[in-house]
């Protein structure tokens, strides 16, 4: 017997279903909303708030990395800044342009992780001194509220982009406010990140970037007090994250060969610049076709590449699959694929039909007769129907808002898609400029 690893409707394990089982518990995860919920989107709970003029394309950008003491704090993180950094020199942006804060920053201390030369059989662990250029100082709460403050003083109204690349925490009581480990002990949930975010202009966009285990818990920060059941701010916010709220992700390795790395940001930034970590070039991911990569785009990327166990979603698509009934997601596991396809964008396309590919179904079939025939092998198999699955419900809850939604939802959802169609303050269409990843990063620290 094979055995499928699959969600429970709990959200905390994935459970064994043999592959003899019904597949109906697909459709209580993630968990489904009461099918007579009231419309938390009523014009009484929902504050005025105005469309972008525009997707906001970045201006004022911070990194946060790093893990939380030496223990934690793994090369792989220090050398995804390095690749941000990259990143951005390939998008023609300065790499001094962002405020880098890690660890424990400028003060000398060897507190990066790394496996060095083998000790007979063994990798050695050691230390070493973090080597981050413009490195600004260490990642702790009170240099985030400074970032937060000097933004809020000096660039009020420039479209801000947020990269968290370290460690977070689960909140088994209220997975809705989860946090990120930062340096010194420090840590930052969800409901204390929306609220700081309030000291910048309720008319500038925030962006943020997660790689951390538990992270799409941080999709709640687009709600008053990172509680769902309370209205979105007015502040225009949206954010993309490597997995879903209650599953830990990967990525936090002491390896130093990059070659080997396989995490969503390194994914997302491939995506967005075109590049990956080596310096080698991607396959475009400007599904669109209009000139420009999308974040929005870069996460569509990302689900394909990553041979991972994660579950990425972004703001819009927690939004969207909050809303869905058990009966929504039954009709969607159980309608030919191809045809809840057929309402769904370019990059969403993308999405649905390389899974497909990669898992051998036949898209005139549904998930659940597919998976009859084609049982997933391995824990990332796995992982690709639990991506498909949920990108029909994307799609297939994009739809039915559109067809019989109420306005003020349709507004909330548009304007959560303008934001996650921003980009990077570059020339729209400008090509990417190739950025070799330095020859020592395959084989040392």
């Amino acid at each position: 017997m094979v055995v499928l690893l699959w969600m429970g409707v709990q959200g905390c394990a994935r459970v064994p279903v043999s592959e003899e089982a019904d597949v109906d518990g697909l459709a209580d995860w993630p968990e489904p909303a009461p099918e007579h919920e009231k419309d938390i989107e009523s014009p009484e709970h929902v504050p005025p708030f105005e469309p972008l003029r525009a997707p906001p394309r970045a201006a004022n950008l911070l990194v946060l990395g790093g893990g939380g003491e030496p223990s934690s704090n793994e090369i792989a993180l220090e050398k995804n800044v390095r690749y941000f950094q990259r990143t951005l020199e390939a998008q023609g942006l300065a790499p001094a342009s962002a405020t880098v804060y890690f660890a424990n920053g400028n003060d000398g201390q060897a507190t990066v992780r790394y496996l060095g030369e083998k000790a007979g059989k063994k990798a050695r662990e050691q230390f070493k001194v973090p080597e981050i250029p413009h490195l600004k100082g260490p990642a702790t709460l009170e240099r985030f509220l400074e970032w937060v403050d000097q933004s809020a003083r000096e660039t009020p109204h420039q479209p801000a982009f947020i990269y968290f690349t370290g460690h977070g925490g689960l909140n088994g009581r209220h997975r809705n406010n989860n946090h990120l480990a930062l340096w010194e002990g420090d840590t930052l949930t969800v409901r204390a990140f929306g609220l700081f975010l309030n000291r910048l202009p309720r008319t500038t966009p925030v962006v943020t970037v997660m790689s951390q285990c538990y992270a799409g818990s941080f999709a709640n920060f687009i709600y008053q007090d990172a509680n769902p059941k309370r209205p979105v701010v007015a502040q225009p916010r949206c954010g993309f994250f490597a997995t879903v709220d209650f599953l830990p992700s990967v990525g936090c390795t002491p390896e130093v060969d990059e070659a080997d790395y396989k995490d969503y940001s390194s994914s997302f930034f491939a995506g967005l610049s075109g590049l990956g970590r080596t310096g080698k070039a991607v396959a475009s991911a400007d599904y669109d076709k209009d000139g420009r990569v999308s974040y929005a785009e870069a996460h569509a990327f990302a689900k394909v590449d990553g041979e991972t166990t994660d579950l990425p979603i972004s703001t819009s698509e927690a939004w969207l699959q909050r809303r869905a009934t058990r009966k929504d997601r039954r009709r969607f596991l159980s309608s030919p694929i191809m045809q809840v396809l057929r309402g769904g964008r370019p990059d969403q396309r993308h999405v649905v039909e390389s899974l497909v590919g990669k898992l051998g179904f036949l898209p005139e079939l549904s998930v659940r007769d597919n998976l009859k025939t084609a049982m997933p092998r391995t824990e990332e198999a796995v992982a690709y129907v639990e991506r498909l699955y949920m990108e029909l419900i994307n799609i297939g809850m994009q739809e039915k808002l559109r067809a019989s939604g109420s306005p003020q939802a349709l507004a909330i959802f548009d304007r959560l898609l303008q934001c996650e169609n921003g980009s990077w303050d570059r020339p729209p269409g400008a090509a990417p400029v190739r950025v070799e990843a330095p020859e020592a990063a395959a084989t040392a620290p």
